[in-house]
């Protein structure tokens, strides 16, 4: 009942097909850019959708305006296991949204094995600026202080994708638990999957695919760069990494050196999960942020990686997201457990039932309800200079993560 009340909410909040044409890049670009107070920053962040990045830009007092916006689109009578189908179903809807958006690309992500919950009712459809907005164009020319930095946040990350239309890609499966040739050409743990959750195929087949694209929810679309050549006052940085977690262990060590900066101890670790991010909260408990990606053994992995590298801290606290679904790399919940029990003296999960994980849809009010409950032993600290936070950035280039020029 639980699962059935969660997925209907959601789908209850997805875009009815019949309005798609409505929907106008351009207002949502301003609605977008009107969240952040009318007044000068000296960094401006855009680019790629990353967790870590918010990370840093709430530690620079920075805003960050994102390239990548999921629109949920309603829909019925559609196999969430049948992706030929969920193409065909997108096709109509998606030329609705790109006639009346010419300044778009989409990207029709199809996942049942990390999305099975939502797509019983309603489409992914991530769309791309593949133009700079005015929106944006406006924001940088009047919120840039003067000799201020535009920060261009690039994950390089790319899917297998068939062309439906010009500007139209269908995206099978994504970043999480599975493979991609999992998702294209099956394998036990897929049929295991479909099996547990009734399904008659123990295989998908998705349409063929015929190019790679910037992965629809992570990927950088670079064809907006060269509007920002007349818009930016000086050379853009540009923050570049193949994966999205490449910029999770960067960011910590930024927030360390900004902590001890200002006598702040680092013994705080906080990771954070998917879109359960708490940037404010984070800063105010002094905590060092570590965002994962998900909640698969992919992400768990490269948890303990950076502890086994940067050693164990005092406390560590974990926000777990729940997707609902037993899916493919799907980590237990004894192995999250594990990774806060590290910590040297204080280890919990956050707002975390562990009973109820992964249908857990309590988590994202109560998550945010005990760690504003933390103990905050030190004031917020002036935002970190961008110089200092290149510097340390500088630091960990290698052949997965740079900052140019």
């Amino acid at each position: 009942m639980a699962d059935r009340v969660y997925a209907l909410s959601g789908i209850s909040e997805a875009i009815p097909q019949r309005r798609l044409s409505e929907v106008s890049s351009d207002a949502l670009a301003e609605w977008i850019a009107e969240h952040y107070p009318k007044r000068q920053y000296p960094v401006i962040f855009l680019g790629s959708s990353n967790g870590a990045a918010v990370h840093l830009a709430a530690a620079l007092d920075a805003p960050w305006l994102p390239q990548t916006v999921l629109l949920p689109v309603r829909r019925s009578g559609v196999d969430r296991d049948a992706p030929r189908a969920e193409m065909a179903a997108g096709r109509e809807a998606g030329r609705q949204l790109l006639d009346a958006n010419p300044h778009l690309g989409l990207h029709h992500m199809h996942d049942p094995n990390q999305d099975r919950l939502m797509i019983t009712g309603m489409s992914y459809f991530r769309v791309k600026w593949l133009r700079l907005p005015d929106a944006y164009r406006r924001f940088i020319r009047e919120r840039l202080a003067p000799g201020g930095v535009v920060v261009s946040v690039e994950c390089g990350l790319q899917w297998p994708v068939t062309e439906v239309a010009a500007r139209h890609h269908f995206q099978f499966g994504a970043l999480g638990g599975a493979t991609e040739d999992e998702y294209h050409h099956g394998g036990p743990r897929v049929a295991d999957l479909l099996r547990r959750y009734g399904a008659v195929r123990r295989r998908w087949a998705p349409p063929p695919w015929d190019a790679y694209q910037p992965e629809a929810e992570w990927g950088f679309e670079e064809s907006w760069l060269a509007d920002l050549e007349g818009v930016v006052p000086e050379p853009l940085r540009r923050v570049r990494f193949d994966h999205p977690e490449r910029m999770s262990p960067v960011v910590a060590e930024v927030y360390r050196a900004w902590y001890e900066q200002n006598g702040i101890p680092t013994e705080r670790l906080l990771f954070d999960c998917f879109l359960l991010v708490e940037p404010w909260w984070t800063v105010r408990t002094g905590s060092i942020p570590f965002w994962l990606a998900f909640n698969s053994e992919n992400s768990l992995s490269a948890a303990h990686s950076y502890l086994d590298r940067t050693g164990v801290p005092d406390e560590i606290r974990l926000m777990l997201f729940s997707h609902g679904t037993e899916s493919i790399g799907l980590a237990p919940i004894d192995s999250w457990e594990k990774l806060s029990a590290r910590a040297r003296k204080v280890g919990a999960l956050v707002g975390v039932d562990r009973k109820a994980f992964p249908r857990d849809f309590a988590v994202f009010a109560r998550a945010h309800r005990e760690l504003a409950r933390t103990r905050h032993l030190y004031p917020i600290p002036a935002p970190m200079p961008w110089e200092r936070a290149e510097d340390v950035m500088r630091r960990h280039v290698d052949h997965t993560f740079s900052v140019e020029p």
